[in-house]
């Protein structure tokens, strides 16, 4: 029998679009739009929520 994997849950930051292509107005030498790229910084562009907690930690009151 397959095994089924639940479904991971989309992240809240990015609502599952992680990455996103942002045009910085100006064009290469061929004549294209110059872009870069960004990835959601919460779940590191995989779109979904790890099933871990990360501890964070507080130094100090």
């Amino acid at each position: 029998m397959p095994q089924h994997t639940p479904p991971r849950p989309i992240c809240g930051h990015c609502d599952g679009f992680p990455t996103v292509t942002i045009t910085t107005g100006q064009t290469t030498p061929n004549g294209q739009r110059q872009t870069i790229t960004a990835n959601c910084p919460a779940c590191r562009g995989t779109g979904h929520t790890t099933t871990h907690v990360c501890a964070h930690t507080r130094i100090g009151a």
